[in-house]
């Protein structure tokens, strides 16, 4: 199984990964460095693939790193959470979490429901990664990360704060509190996930990442160095 850490300098975050002998996939430009005996392998999408990257941010193309060594993925100012996927899950990821992934895991996408993807904001075509397969998964996060288990019950956020869930958790939006009430409660349309299953939650931004975002309006992407 690849090593998966996440390093820590100067306040920023990147992924480390190490293999031997094995195969791992990563979002397209995300390479920041590799030692070792790796080959870096871009594969062409199939039609599906072209098809739904235009109703998503999701890229077309993941590079596959094949061989023994280690690879150093871009840093942020914003952080990563390593994700082990078990064998009779499945996860769904928002648009644009997924940063990196062990060969083994299955990476598919699927459509949101219109209606609560409409009512949530998000727009009417929403397609979302998935993965199945048991494997080693890391994922893009504003800040740190818990899993929070729902049994037969309701998890209610505002916002965008939930950045996965297993299958067995249904998505849809509703309104704070009955109407008219909701005008006056001072809250937005909730994000309701209800069943059971588990949920990936960011509850609280790292305090750089989202003083830079005010000061700007964007997150840092891409090489820093050129």
């Amino acid at each position: 199984m690849a090593d998966f850490t996440i390093r820590e300098v100067e306040g920023m975050r990147q992924v480390r990964i190490e293999i031997d002998k094995e195969t791992i996939r990563a979002r397209r430009g995300a390479l920041s460095t590799m030692r070792g005996d790796i080959a870096l392998t871009p594969r062409l999408p199939s039609f599906g693939d072209v098809f739904r990257s235009m109703f998503t941010s999701e890229a077309r193309i993941r590079p596959y790193y094949t061989g023994s060594g280690s690879i150093v993925l871009q840093p942020s100012l914003s952080g990563y959470h390593i994700l082990d996927v078990q064998p009779d899950e499945t996860w769904i990821l928002e648009p644009g979490v997924y940063w990196a992934s062990e060969g083994d895991v299955s990476l598919g996408m699927r459509r949101e429901r219109f209606w609560p993807s409409l009512w949530s904001g998000d727009g009417g075509l929403v397609w979302k990664t998935t993965l199945c397969n048991a494997g080693r998964v890391a994922i893009n996060a504003p800040g740190p990360v818990e899993t929070v288990e729902v049994k037969d019950s309701e998890l209610r956020v505002q916002g965008r704060l939930v950045l996965g869930r297993t299958d067995g958790l249904r998505f849809y939006s509703r309104n704070s509190s009955p109407f008219p009430r909701n005008l006056i409660s001072g809250q937005k349309r909730l994000r309701v996930y209800s069943g059971t299953g588990k949920a990936l939650v960011c509850w609280t931004p790292y305090w750089n990442e989202h003083l830079y975002r005010r000061m700007t309006g964007e997150s840092i992407d891409g090489a820093l160095l050129e």
